[in-house]
């Protein structure tokens, strides 16, 4: 993302609101400033790294170890990872609830904002159990229910963010911006996974300690992060769908009882105080015969929840391979995952230069082949120095290294197939169709783990990349808009 004008589809001015102290205004008349677009993707990029480390605490190899250390079962694991993405569902009526906000900005505080606070719960539970107030079993269902709860709100808050982000990051940049941005989330994850499983495995007070420490200090990182949004422009959700509809709105914005707004000019233009159309909301049966009218997106849609579904058949269960059935230590695993971080963030700029020079989709089907091999390659992983030592790591940066293009260009083509009209809503249902797919990979993959006919785990590593293959096909037939 660079100083460069938004482009779309049709011509569009976009409409930006300031409400109490919030970031930098434009008016809808003028475009965006450069000097307010840089300072939005810097500040966009401040809030990513920032919200690695609220991550690190949250999800992934700590909450994991954490889980084992209480005696979680595989159904556990497969309950963890399925909830962000069952809980995807509820995004549409995120995008229905954001639309009829004021401030891009004012909605991502109520939502993600009180879903990272509710975190501070697990962290006095985790205190509860030095004091015997609670047991492990009960500290499990608490993590559970936090999970559930943080991620419902962190749905409804997805798809207006999404949409706020694709508004400031211009088309012809997505990929070079989301690959720097990304590749600076995963240096924080090289840096600070490493040292954050040292705090965690020697903590003074016992691991179950170590990781309430780490997590308190992701919270408070979250929360920072947050407030990094302060600085990015924001927008009015009313005007910009009028403006898609009619492109009548300028000027002021409409408030909760009167239309009172401070609007900043551009430099070069005088902007006339008129307002907003009274906003008219599109028929819903119109908007659903737009979407099922739109064949490449409903291809995107098959690709989406099918990957999506192959990909979770396996992938919560990495971890609890190493650290349970090769009973590694968390340390080791933590290596393992910066090692991940650090392929992920050498080869994000290169994805993100290449996807803007040959596309999205070629490199999504030619690395989602190697994606799909990957899970074969754990087939022969045992408890041995060789493996530890060299095969391990490597498989790590090899996961890094392609699941770096997989996100990046799915991100990228999913913002090229939404149209600017009713974006958030697209968004929602892509997001809501592939967390219910992936949801139902993980509930089958957790329970054929319990089977030893099935082959337990390397059973299911190897099922999980005959399904990816075949997840690749709708790609094969998908249109990326601006592509030949």
């Amino acid at each position: 993302m660079d100083s460069v004008q938004i482009e779309t589809t049709a011509p569009l001015t976009l409409e930006f609101t300031q409400i109490a102290s919030p970031p930098t205004a434009i008016s809808s008349n003028s475009r965006i400033p450069k000097d307010t677009i840089r300072t939005s993707l810097k500040a966009s990029t401040a809030d990513s790294v920032l919200a690695s480390v609220y991550s690190l605490g949250t999800g992934g190899i700590l909450l994991s170890n954490f889980l084992v250390e209480l005696g979680a079962s595989p159904v556990v694991f497969g309950m963890l990872s399925s909830i962000p993405m069952l809980v995807n569902l509820i995004q549409p009526l995120g995008a229905y609830l954001s639309e009829r906000s004021t401030s891009r900005f004012q909605y991502s505080l109520r939502t993600h904002g009180i879903g990272r606070l509710l975190w501070l719960v697990l962290v006095i539970g985790i205190a509860s159990v030095s004091w015997g107030v609670f047991n492990p079993h009960q500290l499990v269902i608490l993590t559970l229910l936090i999970v559930l709860f943080s991620n419902l709100l962190g749905g409804l808050g997805s798809p207006s963010w999404l949409s706020w982000v694709a508004m400031i990051v211009p088309r012809r940049l997505r990929g070079r911006y989301f690959g720097t941005r990304n590749s600076a989330a995963s240096l924080t994850n090289l840096v600070c996974v490493p040292m954050a499983g040292l705090v965690v495995s020697h903590w003074y007070g016992g691991s179950l300690q170590g990781y309430g420490v780490v997590l308190l200090v992701g919270i408070v990182f979250g929360i920072v992060g947050l407030g990094c949004q302060y600085f990015q422009v924001d927008m009015n959700p009313r005007c910009l769908r009028q403006q898609a509809t009619q492109n009548t709105c300028s000027g002021k914005f409409p408030q909760t009882s009167e239309i009172q707004t401070e609007v900043v000019k551009d430099e070069a233009s005088t902007v006339p105080e008129s307002n907003c159309q009274p906003y008219i909301p599109t028929p819903q049966n119109q908007l659903d015969n737009s979407i099922w009218k739109n064949s490449n997106f409903l291809r995107f849609l098959l690709y989406f929840s099918f990957w999506t579904l192959a990909v979770n058949l396996s992938s919560p269960f990495f971890n609890l391979y190493m650290l349970d059935t090769l009973d590694l230590d968390v340390s080791y695993v933590t290596i393992y995952n910066s090692l991940q971080a650090g392929a992920t963030l050498l080869m994000l700029i290169l994805w993100g230069k290449l996807a803007d020079k040959i596309g999205n989709r070629p490199i999504l089907i030619c690395v989602g082949i190697l994606v799909a091999a990957t899970p074969l390659l754990w087939l022969g992983i045992g408890v041995n120095r060789l493996d530890i030592w060299l095969w391990l790591p490597l498989l790590h940066i090899l996961t890094g290294g392609t699941w770096a293009a997989i996100d990046l260009c799915s991100n990228n083509i999913q913002l090229a197939i939404a149209p600017i009209k009713n974006q958030s809503i697209y968004f929602a249902i892509a997001a809501a169709v592939a967390g219910a797919s992936g949801a139902l990979g993980t509930t089958i993959g957790s329970f054929l783990v319990q089977f030893a006919q099935s082959g337990g785990l390397l059973g299911l590593f190897a099922l999980s990349g005959l399904f990816r293959l075949v997840a690749l096909v709708p790609l094969m037939f998908l249109q990326e808009p601006g592509r030949a």
